[in-house]
């Protein structure tokens, strides 16, 4: 157990940040560092923190798997009838957090989320392992389920239903593309004086200007 939690610290020296060296379009830059942590080793470097809110404002937040990026956005796959999509739906305006604490970095990106087309989502399915495509059937995903073993016992049944042949996309189930309004990328530097370089974006141009840690 640990006596003092104040006591834990962590000096970052690895990398640096500046305008100068950034690239000017942030999806440029996002590409860089992303190929950077998935060639550091990083387990999952493409797990995100996905923040909603409903309309009234309350907040929460989950780690989701980003599984495509363009410069039409950032997309994830998810039930239509959880608390995260319903949320997007009545508010979709979020954020993603990357934390790549190897290489003593981050990146926020805030934007507005929309649904992926059917034949999108229907081509993602397609290609998902095939006890995942049964998961998203079995799962009424974060409603109230009885015990495990109701969940268990729902997957076996849809296991023995369709055998190892086609599985077709759940109408319930199917992607977000979250359209960027704004990046930040966060290096770690000593004496916590850290990088902050920050895209805005007006009309169809990204301005970088640096904040302070």
């Amino acid at each position: 157990m640990i006596d003092d939690i104040t006591s834990l610290r962590q000096e970052y020296t690895r990398h640096q940040l500046s305008k100068a060296t950034v690239a000017l379009d942030p999806f440029e830059q996002f590409t860089k560092w992303f190929e950077e942590a998935s060639s550091a080793g990083i387990v999952e470097p493409n797990a995100m923190h996905l923040g909603t809110s409903t309309v009234d404002g309350s907040p929460s937040g989950r780690v989701v798997l980003l599984k495509g990026f363009d410069e039409g956005g950032f997309t994830f796959f998810t039930n239509y009838r959880s608390r995260k999509a319903g949320e997007l739906i009545q508010n979709p305006r979020c954020y993603l957090h990357f934390f790549w604490g190897e290489l003593e970095r981050q990146v926020f990106i805030r934007g507005t989320a929309a649904k992926t087309s059917d034949e999108e989502s229907d081509a993602y399915f397609a290609q998902r392992p095939y006890a995942s495509q049964i998961g998203a059937w079995a799962s009424e995903q974060s409603s109230v389920v009885a015990s495990r073993e109701v969940l268990e016992k729902r997957f076996e049944e849809l296991s023995a239903k369709y055998g190892e042949g086609a599985v077709p996309r759940p109408e319930f189930w199917g992607g977000f593309r979250v359209t960027p309004s704004e990046f930040e990328f966060w290096q770690g530097r000593p004496s916590r004086l850290h990088d902050r370089i920050c895209y805005a974006k007006t009309g169809s141009v990204w301005a970088t200007s640096r904040l302070s840690p």
